[in-house]
Order: C-alpha cells, then structure tokens, then sequence
C-alpha cells in the first residue's frame, strides 16, 4: 500500500515563494505519475501539475511560468517550487501517485498580505 505525504505549505505574500515536496512509501507498487492538484474554498479540485516518470509535465495554464514540477531520481519524491504567488493560489494543495491515485492529507497554501 502506498502512502503520500505532503509539506511545505504556510503562509507567504503575494509576489513570494515556497516550495512543496511530498513523498510516496510503500512496497510492492510502482507509480507512474505524481503531482499536485489544488482546491480553494467552494471550489472544486484542480489540476496544478503532474510528472510522469518519463519526465512529462502536464500543468494548469494558470500556473505556467510561476509554478515548476520536478521529481528525483528515485521518482518517489515530487517537488513544487511556487513563485510570484498571488492570492488566488491560496487553497489546500494536494499531492496525488498513482496509477490508481493514491492523495495524500493536503497542505495549505495561504498567499496574504
């Protein structure tokens, strides 16, 4: 059974930084993509970004040029590096492995002044 873990989320200014990273731990599976999905209050889950283990990035055009995916060379550990947050990023962020998806506990993101 594979577990998911996310961190790294917290508060930051509009126009900051930050950095997530979630972790993928089981045996006996192997995963084909992870990435991120995100969703604000009242609104349904979206995509952010996903990396297969070829390297492929499928990301949400809201987020191109601000947002990168990035995965290491174990591919069981997925990053997002967030710039030039803006408010409307603020949401809970999700990180997802699979296939079948397996979603981890969610982090919040919160882009404040």
């Amino acid at each position: 059974q594979v577990q998911v873990v996310e961190s790294g989320g917290g508060l930051v200014q509009p126009g900051g930084s930050l950095r997530l990273s979630c972790a993928a731990s089981g045996s006996g599976v192997s995963i084909y993509f992870m990435g991120w999905y995100r969703q604000a209050p009242g609104k349904q889950r979206e995509l952010v970004a996903t990396i297969t283990n070829g390297g492929s990035i499928n990301s949400a055009d809201s987020v191109k040029g601000r947002f990168s995916i990035s995965r290491d060379n174990a591919k069981t550990t997925v990053y997002l590096q967030m710039n030039s947050l803006k408010p409307e990023d603020t949401a809970v962020y999700y990180c997802v492995a699979g296939p079948p998806n397996r979603w981890g506990q969610g982090t919040q993101v919160t882009v404040s002044s």
